[in-house]
């Protein structure tokens, strides 16, 4: 666990997201004592900077702490994680936008803002069960597939800042489109979008009748709770659409366990919450089929233990090593 913070300090965590911002205050033992969420959108046109600056205020009042010592971000990207430009995030409506600067000017302390699911990876190496690593791989299937890479103890962000983009290995040559423009990547066919879109198709043809019953055929309702639920009641052709999801996944990690040599795998995200066994136990398998036995041997694949407060409670670790120099 960190260190850099004396007692009396405090720091803020926040978590950027398509559909929903998060901001924590931490103390210098990062034990969470304000906290704030929203979603990211109303409907209403207000710029998500502005909500997101609403929400670390509530967040600061509900701490009681006067000041403190910065703030870490993690923002989907792409972005440059030296600059806290946002270079080009759709969904937020940000385009080269100074997240970091406008951050820093309304709360008069330093910001660091970098990819949401390399904070994540990073809250996880330094508060879950991978504590005593120093090379490790972070993967978060949800409504997409990121990743984070922590090489000899620091986070891995390659020539461009933007390394660890693991939803986009081609897995599938010619397969599905992805949102990112090309077929077969990671995303396209193991993301939760990716499963839910065969599990409707099982709906609507009567071989998923729990996810008809809660969702209809609507990808966009059929998340990772129905899923789970379905495969608890025994639906077993959505149990083989995860498990198929869920081996691909694990493909990706063998290539990433025969290329960087972790000594731990990370992951997490709404799906592995919701049947760990069995999503697991998928992973585990390709990566036997898959990685070379001396690469693999003693790699532990582990399920991330901060769920929703990983990237709120990296960020401000992170954010507590810049301030430290580390």
């Amino acid at each position: 666990m960190p260190k850099m913070l004396e007692p009396g300090d405090y720091i803020i965590g926040v978590d950027v997201g398509g559909t929903k911002l998060m901001a924590v205050v931490y103390d210098h033992k990062f034990n969470p004592v304000g906290r704030s969420r929203k979603h990211t959108k109303t409907g209403k046109k207000e710029p998500v900077e502005h909500r997101l600056i609403r929400v670390i205020r509530e967040a600061l009042e509900e701490s009681k702490v006067d000041a403190v010592k910065g703030i870490g971000v993690g923002s989907p990207g792409p972005l440059n994680p030296d600059t806290g430009v946002i270079i080009d995030t759709p969904n937020l409506d940000w385009k080269d936008f100074p997240l970091a600067d406008t951050l820093s000017n309304e709360f008069g302390v330093p910001v660091a803002v970098d990819n949401d699911v390399n904070l994540g990876t990073y809250g996880e190496w330094k508060f879950g069960e991978a504590q005593d690593c120093r090379n490790l791989v972070g993967i978060f299937p949800g409504t997409g597939i990121g990743g984070g890479i922590i090489i000899e103890g620091r986070l891995y962000r390659g020539f461009t800042g933007a390394a660890g983009e693991v939803g986009h290995m081609t897995v599938q040559p010619g397969g599905p489109y992805c949102g990112c423009g090309k077929r077969g990547c990671l995303e396209a066919v193991a993301s939760r979008i990716a499963i839910a879109a065969e599990v409707a198709k099982l709906a609507a043809r009567g071989d998923a009748p729990s996810v008809l019953a809660d969702c209809g055929t609507d990808i966009g309702k059929i998340r990772s709770g129905a899923i789970a639920k379905a495969v608890a009641a025994g639906e077993t052709m959505v149990e083989g659409v995860v498990r198929h999801a869920a081996y691909q996944v694990g493909i990706a990690v063998a290539n990433l366990i025969n290329v960087l040599s972790p000594e731990a795998v990370v992951l997490g995200g709404g799906l592995v919450e919701a049947m760990p066994d069995l999503y697991l136990g998928e992973v585990r398998q390709a990566v036997k089929d898959h990685a070379m036995p001396f690469l693999r041997k003693d790699v532990r694949i582990i399920p991330a233990q901060l769920a929703d407060d990983a990237t709120v409670k990296g960020a401000a670790a992170y954010m507590a090593e810049v301030l430290a120099g580390a």
